[in-house]
């Protein structure tokens, strides 16, 4: 199949320029034609007519203008003529009529208000400018006002007030709060046109305290802001609860609950409305509504349609929006507000006026002398608007007379014009909405003809197509056109030319003997002027051999003729499209010059190609369908990997290079990807073959780099998808010359392994690396900044040479050089080493040691010169053991711990020491051989600490109102025990804590008896001892008094409903010695030892009161550090216990307890923190005593084992002591990792020591 096309724009070219022409008679666009025709003044550009201007800034006024001769402006204000030569603030622009009034150099903007009219002016008429009104911007500061906060039930309309101060020009309206962030609007709240905020029904979230009216004046860049309007809502249940707690009993009166109401309109009020819009302006139509649930907007026209494509909703489709309106918009409006309890409408009467507009505007007039002419001036609008003119700003019925000119209505007719009738008239068309202002000017001239055509202009064209050849001309009186063929031919006629107005030629059906050369002559009454062009006419293009219709099988090949014929002159290109697109871009796409190949054709290639064939004149095509078919059932292929390349050949031997050559083995149905190139060096490592290189599949020679002094054999392995050949037959070998070393050997060091040698290292050459025989290596070294001479010596089949007799740790420069029968490689680079180190000579000095707590202690020293380090300094090591304990006296094992430190660091941090103790520590330097000599032992002290908690807390001989407590000293005292404190309260039935018991004990006592304790009651016990410092760690346990199995005593007040409210006694408490009464005794009237233990959400808050019976007691508590009101709860009775519910776990609160009605008696605060300190709710597994046993032999066997570990680690083992270490934690002695060069290790030394601790 095949489609030609003839592309030509001939016929749109001459349309344009035709069009072009006729314009350029009545206004010439030639601009070397109106630098030389006069012309009388035309406005070009002016300020608007309503100009509203920023006060702070100059006052521009436009007013341009051109004409020949340029014009001179001059202006007028208010009517009478402005003297701006008289005003120092005002200037005029040269070669410009534009004023600029001088404001911000002390001008003020309001003294030039007023209408201003612009003047251009030259010999042939004057133009005048829109009468201009220049208005200053005003952004007038808000009205103050008292705003009285809106009080508003839930479920009721509001409307806040904006009332904006009057700006020019008028402000844009917005809602904001405090924080500058819009208010949201939706159906029930938004804004109205005149900034009003409306409500159709409020809501409890509507309250607030800053609804902020702001406006902005763009013209001048401010923004007003409005005093915070306060809404408050009240909602149903709240206003109910305020009538209820101030009316009786008795009454039943209340709010009523929100009821839904019908919508009803809050703007515009009243059923209709009217409104009045101008023509082409935007018309806004608008209607808010209250009720319950929020109403829905719905508009319609009474009688017809809506515009469509010129109506939108906006505001929640509260606002109906009609843009550029005309008169056919004009009518009646309604909005139907609507929710499920009725509707409510409002008509809105739409009248559409006009501001006067054009019909036809005034156009300029050249003429020549004795023609005629007319000036015509039509506008419309509504009402219809008054045609008034004027002849160069002059009031036609008061200008100079013209007899050639007559006035009537809109038009001005001309006839027999002279030159002297040259001038410009303005027609203006006014009505009430405004007006419209045109000049239009006549000019009569004398002119011989001009030809504007360039001369011996070129036109081609493709035969049998429209050839068009210009002459554009301008004359006045108008010249006559003719056309000649040749520069001496007769004069064009007949059906076979085209003569056009604007002086063109048009030959229909150009033939090759059109080509030539035509004359084109212009001629008046004032002369005669000619121009010559040339035409020629080329062959068309065409294709001779189109492409054809194919059907091709998948994974084909398939091919598309496209050759052409041409005009021998003409240039063409030939563009291939696939579905009148682009082509694929895709590498099976072949494009030849006179056709298109397709490779391995697919199924998305089916499809339509064309051919395009483009000239600069013509362009010509063809197309062609390709359709792919499935191929035909094909045996099935079997894939295997490539066989080996065959014929391995070597040409083109050089020293360092060769080609090697094969030919592929069959691929076996897989194409081969690449090719693997090994090589065997039969001198230096028979039968082992290294990579070479590869290359692509398609490659069948490569260029190899050999090295010297190989014998090298070659063979090649094919690579396809499915996987490796054989290798091929090894190629013939080829030796290569021999040749200095091109390197020398890596990695060279030097380091010492005794205090008086050097050791120096390096990796020795491969075989192929050394070129040629008898590789051996040049060994230099000497002692660096000493002006010594290198010492060599050469050494073969080693990669290590030891140099004696060196000093200690000194560093040496070092080389290594390769080097065979051939001569050396090149010089090689030089290193640093050091010969051996040797144990360092002194130790630090100058220890001092600061306490800084009673577990941890920092230690300076004094750095030892590096002189005697002898070697690496890689840091010091801190040995520190506790010799006894100040507190007690015994015989255990000394656990010598050490720390070091790497670097030339001179202090650390000892961590994990034991308070109340004596420790001595020394600190030795180390490098890499080793450690040097201990300084001198140095004593410290730990101060005191908290104890640990009591060995064992025991509680037996259960009665009926008694308890025996028995106890052990703390493990771990830290210090000298100043007391015991024990804390015990009882656990009733719903597992809730009683009030707590605090009794301080002696120190040196180990055992009590409570008494008077209430039977069948579980207890919990909290006991620690107690040093100068502090409170050491609790034990805790429970146990049960015994059940009045005889019923001899009543139960507590309240038992089993809560807390006991009898206090309980601590007197007479007894111990083992003999008994020790312990009695409160009464005091003035105060709340005391108010105490608490708390759990994760509950706290029980006890206390002891003094004073008189029957005090209402309240407990007050807030979050420690808040500055919120105390929360506040009353105690049920005079109980002195209260539990605190509700609380938040992991939270640290206050706590007071007061009395009721006594001003200011309350206790001190206490503070404490929830967490994880519930009672059980099941009798404690660790008060059993099968579990205890079971414990107690668990605890025996590790400490056997542990036993057997400290007798096996005396005898020279090490560990780390992660425990002290994860206990004392410090930023000092931190692990270190080994690339920073610091330590993180601890040793611990084990030994009996005979010391009393």
């Amino acid at each position: 199949m095949m489609k030609k096309r003839s592309i030509s724009a001939s016929k749109a070219s001459l349309v344009l320029f035709l069009c072009q022409m006729i314009s350029a008679l009545d206004v010439p666009l030639d601009s070397k034609l109106l630098e030389e025709l006069s012309q009388p003044p035309t406005i070009t550009q002016q300020s608007p007519k309503d100009y509203i201007v920023d006060p702070r800034e100059n006052i521009v006024i436009q007013c341009e203008a051109k004409g020949k001769p340029p014009p001179s402006f001059s202006w007028t204000r208010n009517g009478t003529h402005f003297d701006i030569d008289k005003d120092a603030q005002v200037t005029m622009k040269p070669n410009s009529g534009t004023l600029v009034i001088n404001i911000m150099n002390g001008g003020k903007a309001e003294a030039y208000e007023g209408v201003y009219q612009c003047t251009a002016r030259n010999e042939r008429g004057a133009a005048i400018s829109n009468n201009i009104v220049i208005r200053p911007s005003r952004s007038p500061l808000w009205t103050k006002e008292k705003l009285e906060p809106n009080q508003v039930r839930e479920g009721d309309s509001l409307v806040l007030h904006c009332r904006p101060p009057v700006g020019l020009p008028p402000p844009i309206i917005f809602w904001m709060d405090n924080a500058f962030q819009r208010l949201p609007q939706s159906e029930r709240v938004s804004q109205g046109l005149n900034g009003d905020l409306y409500f159709s029904n409020v809501q409890p979230e509507d309250t607030r305290e800053d609804y902020i009216c702001y406006a902005r004046f763009n013209h001048t860049q401010t923004i007003q802001q409005k005093q915070p309007i306060s809404v408050k809502v009240f909602s149903m249940d709240s206003l109910n609860d305020t009538i209820a707690a101030n009316l009786s009993d008795t009454d039943i009166y209340g709010a009523k609950p929100v009821t839904e109401r019908q919508p009803i309109l809050l703007t515009p009020t009243g059923s209709t409305s009217t409104k009045v819009e101008l023509r082409g302006n935007v018309l806004l139509l608008e209607c808010i509504a209250a009720g319950l649930p929020t109403p829905v907007i719905r508009w319609i026209k009474e009688g017809g349609e809506l515009p469509v494509n010129r109506t939108f909703f906006e505001n929640f489709k509260k606002t109906l929006k009609i843009i550029d309106v005309s008169e056919a918009d004009s009518g009646n409006y309604k909005c139907i507000a609507r929710n499920m309890l009725g509707s409510v409408h409002h008509v809105i009467s739409v009248t559409v006026k006009a501001a006067p507009y054009w019909i036809t505007a005034p156009r300029n007039l050249v003429l020549s002398p004795g023609e005629d002419g007319t000036l015509i001036c039509r506008a419309n609008g509504n009402p219809k608007p008054n045609i008034s003119w004027f002849a160069n700003g002059v009031p036609i019925a008061i200008a100079p007379e013209d007899p050639s000119r007559k006035v009537d209505g809109d038009t001005i007719i001309f006839s027999h014009v002279q030159e002297r009738s040259s001038a410009v008239y303005q027609c203006n068309a006014s009505n009430e909405y405004g007006y419209l202002l045109a000049n239009a000017f006549v000019n009569v001239l004398a002119e011989p003809p001009r030809v504007l055509t360039p001369a011996n202009k070129l036109y081609q064209v493709i035969a049998d197509s429209p050839a068009l050849l210009d002459c554009a001309y301008f004359g006045s009186p108008k010249p006559e056109i003719e056309w000649f063929k040749g520069v001496k031919g007769s004069i064009l006629r007949g059906n076979e030319y085209v003569f056009h107005d604007n002086g063109t030629l048009e030959i229909p059906v150009a033939q090759k003997d059109s080509t030539g050369t035509y004359t084109c002559v212009a001629r008046n009454e004032l002369g005669k002027v000619q121009n010559e062009v040339r035409l020629e006419v080329k062959d068309p293009t065409m294709i001779i051999k189109q492409p054809e219709y194919k059907v091709i099988q998948r994974y084909g090949q398939v091919s598309f003729e496209c050759i052409i014929k041409h005009d021998s002159t003409l240039l063409p290109t030939v563009i291939w499209l696939k579905d009148n697109d682009e082509l694929p871009d895709d590498e099976r796409f072949l494009v030849g010059k006179d056709n298109l190949t397709i490779v391995n054709v697919t199924d998305k290639d089916d499809g339509t190609y064309t051919c395009i064939v483009n000239t600069t004149l013509d362009s010509v095509s063809a197309s062609a369908v390709l359709t792919v078919v499935a191929a035909p059932p094909t045996p099935a292929i079997i894939y295997a990997r490539p066989n080996p390349p065959f014929d391995l050949e070597l040409t083109g031997q050089l020293e360092r290079s060769v080609e090697l050559s094969w030919i592929p083995g069959d691929e076996n149905n897989s194409p081969i990807k690449n090719f693997v190139i090994e090589y065997e060096d039969g001198l230096h490592e028979p039968g082992v073959w290294h990579y070479q290189t590869e290359v692509p599949g398609t490659q069948t020679t490569v260029q190899l780099k050999l090295s010297p002094y190989v014998n090298y054999s070659f063979r090649v392995i094919a690579v396809n998808e499915i996987g490796r050949s054989q290798p091929s037959e090894p190629s013939e070998q080829y030796l290569t010359k021999s040749a200095n070393p091109d390197e020398n050997p890596s990695n060279v060091q030097g380091i010492g392994s005794e205090p008086d040698n050097l050791v120096i290292t390096w990796e020795s050459l491969k075989g192929f690396q050394s070129n040629g025989p008898g590789l051996q290596y040049k060994v230099s070294w000497r002692q660096k900044d000493v002006d010594d001479e290198w010492t060599s010596v050469i050494v073969a089949n080693v990669s290590k040479y030891i140099v004696s007799g060196t000093p200690t740790f000194v560093p040496y420069e070092i080389k290594v050089q390769a080097l065979n029968d051939l001569g050396y490689a090149p010089e090689p680079s030089e290193v640093i080493g050091h010969s051996g180190e040797d144990l360092p000579m002194v130790a630090p000095g100058n220890v001092q040691v600061h306490v800084i707590n009673s577990t941890l202690a920092k230690v300076h020293w004094d750095p030892v010169p590096l002189k005697t380090v002898r070697g690496h300094l890689q840091g010091y090591k801190v040995y520190y053991w506790k010799v006894q304990s100040l507190s007690r006296r015994s015989r255990r094992h000394v656990e010598k711990k050490i720390l070091t430190f790497r670097g030339n660091k001179t202090f650390g941090m000892l961590p994990g020491l034991e308070p109340y103790s004596s420790y001595k520590l020394n600190v030795r330097v180390v490098n890499g051989k080793g450690e040097g000599p201990a300084s001198p032992d140095k004593v410290f002290k730990t101060p005191e600490g908290v104890p640990s908690s009591p060995s064992f807390l025991k509680i037996t001989n259960p009665t009926l109102d008694s308890l025996t407590l028995e106890w052990g000293s703390p493990t771990h005292p830290n210090g000298v025990l100043t007391s015991y404190i024990l804390k015990f309260q009882p656990i009733n039935n719903t597992h809730e804590l009683g009030p707590l018991v605090e009794i301080r004990i002696p120190a040196n006592e180990s055992s009590l008896i409570l008494k008077n304790l209430n039977y069948s009651t579980r207890y919990k016990f909290y006991f620690n001892a107690q040093t100068s410092v502090g409170s050491g760690s609790q034990i805790t346990e429970e146990a049960v008094t015994i059940m009045d199995e005889a019923g001899i005593l009543r139960p507590a007040v309240g038992a089993g409903k809560g807390y006991s409210e009898i206090l309980f006694a601590t007197s007479p408490v007894m111990h083992t010695v003999r008994p020790t009464f312990y009695k409160v005794q009464p005091l003035y009237p105060r709340i005391r030892n108010v105490t608490t233990a708390a759990a994760e959400t509950y706290a029980n808050i006890s206390w002891e009161y003094e004073g008189p019976d029957h005090a209402n007691f309240y407990v007050e508590y807030g979050v420690a550090g808040s500055k919120e009101d105390w929360k506040k709860e009353i105690v049920n009775g005079s109980r002195s216990f209260f539990v605190l519910k509700g609380l938040t776990p992991g939270t640290a609160y206050k706590v007071r307890v007061g009395a009721e009605g006594l001003s200011g008696f309350r206790s001190s605060e206490d503070v404490f923190e929830t967490g994880p300190a519930m009672a059980s709710r099941q009798i404690d597994i660790a008060t059993q005593g099968w579990f205890i046993g079971l414990m107690c032999a668990v605890a025996l066997l590790i400490l056997i084992l542990l036993i057997v570990c400290f007798i096996r680690r005396n005898k020279g083992g090490k560990y780390p002591v992660k425990e002290k270490e994860d206990a004392h934690a410090d930023p000092e002695i931190q692990p270190m990792k080994e690339d920073d060069g610091t330590f993180g290790e601890y040793r611990l030394f084990s030994f009996v020591s005979s010391a009393p601790f």
